[in-house]
């Protein structure tokens, strides 16, 4: 600890004189020259709590995400290969698409546990309190661990991004075609589809007038079957459309109606005139196929996915399906922030002086991620509660537990700079 500190006292005395007088001693360590040529600069200080840092939070990465696969998956990959008959190749595979999902649950997990370790055990060893005599503040201290929360930060969200969703959804394709799975992986029956047209009024509010619905009995994956079009586009029902089945053309973004009929409705309500057909073409909107095809859960898709997605419910008026997916997009954009949340409140209970060992940094951590969970429960269930009300928003609902996180860590660390 001795030759810590001296180098501390080196670094963060005056640089016009005490810097000059250590300079010869700063030489000597040769290692510390690349710093010089970084765009940003490191002291001694940073570079010997960062370097601390690393090791406990890749032990905590392997850890929780440890734990977290074998409960969510492992157990379930077990009871499929003895009962159903699962190779243990493809479990092998869904073992290893899934991990990624952990992984990314763990890193805020795991940031949180290295920083209480390597500050809980600075303060044991006095060597916090070394480096408070040598001038240096709490706010100081703890900008490591800030640094390194943001750095993974950046990190969760474009793993999170880039691989996370595209590993769960192969993973249960793979696993519902292995097992030949009697729920499909689309909507087979009844969908359901309006369309809207919007009309901005003169005093610059927008109206909206329901123009079509869509409708069909089933959906082998393929096609539509059993479909009604009600056209509204007009006053009243202008026309009906019913066809056996209807295909969509992606090179002409065009339905294909067959074997159906067309009921053109007069002002009065009568049909003024009824084509039968065998083939039809009909420019509608996609829509309805996207509903068809899009069962996924929103750990399979990206915000940008879950934005076109949450487009159609909204034209639906899936209040429910609405209100799920909006929770999910403000969630997905909040959660890598509580790295920097864990980050500041790990590093500012690690400083607060104490004679303790790293059993209990990890009973501290584990008792803070429990909380910071049930809170994220409590609000989810508050939200879905007040919906209606408007009093608990999605945004509020998904960022509450790392706002106040982040809150309890900055008075913690004013406290503390006392």
């Amino acid at each position: 600890m001795l030759w810590f500190v001296s180098i501390i006292l080196a670094t963060t005395s005056n640089r016009n004189d005490s810097m000059a007088l250590n300079a010869s001693s700063l030489d000597t360590n040769s290692s510390l020259n690349w710093l010089e040529r970084l765009p940003v600069r490191f002291s001694v200080m940073d570079r010997y709590i960062l370097t601390e840092l690393l090791m406990p939070f890749l032990f905590g990465v392997v850890a929780f995400s440890s734990i977290g696969v074998a409960i969510g998956v492992l157990f379930d990959l077990v009871r499929r290969i003895t009962e159903r008959g699962l190779p243990l190749t493809i479990a092998l595979q869904v073992f290893a698409l899934k991990l990624p999902y952990f992984v990314s649950l763990a890193f805020p997990m795991s940031i949180l546990l290295a920083c209480l370790m390597v500050y809980g055990r600075l303060s044991s060893d006095s060597e916090l309190i070394a480096l408070r005599s040598c001038g240096v503040s709490v706010y100081r201290l703890v900008a490591p661990a800030i640094a390194i929360g943001l750095v993974i930060t950046g990190i969760t969200f474009v793993f999170n991004e880039a691989v996370v969703p595209s590993a769960n959804y192969q993973a249960a394709r793979l696993l519902e075609q292995t097992i030949n799975s009697d729920s499909p992986t689309y909507r087979d029956k009844d969908i359901v589809y309006q369309e809207f047209n919007e009309q901005k009024l003169s005093n610059g509010a927008v109206s909206r007038s329901l123009a079509r619905i869509f409708y069909a009995q089933e959906f082998d994956g393929r096609q539509m079957k059993g479909l009604t079009v009600l056209d509204f586009s007009q006053t009243g029902i202008n026309q009906i459309i019913k066809a056996e089945s209807a295909t969509w053309d992606a090179d002409e973004k065009v339905w294909n109606f067959a074997n159906g009929t067309i009921y053109v409705i007069s002002s009065t309500g009568s049909y003024q005139n009824i084509l039968r057909f065998e083939r039809q073409r009909l420019e509608l909107p996609r829509a309805p196929l996207d509903i068809a095809q899009s069962i996924r859960n929103p750990d399979e898709m990206t915000i940008v996915e879950m934005r076109d997605y949450l487009g159609i419910l909204e034209q639906m008026r899936d209040q429910r399906q609405i209100r799920r997916f909006t929770l999910r997009i403000d969630q997905k954009v909040a959660f890598p922030f509580a790295c920097l949340m864990f980050g500041l409140v790990g590093s500012t209970l690690g400083i607060r002086p104490q004679r303790s060992g790293r059993a209990t940094g990890f009973g501290k951590s584990l008792i803070l991620i429990l909380s910071y969970y049930l809170l994220t429960s409590i609000c989810e269930g508050l939200y879905y509660s007040l919906y209606q009300y408007g009093f608990f928003p999605s945004f509020l609902a998904a960022w509450l537990p790392t706002l106040l996180g982040l809150g309890m860590g900055v008075l913690l660390l004013v406290r503390l700079n006392r």
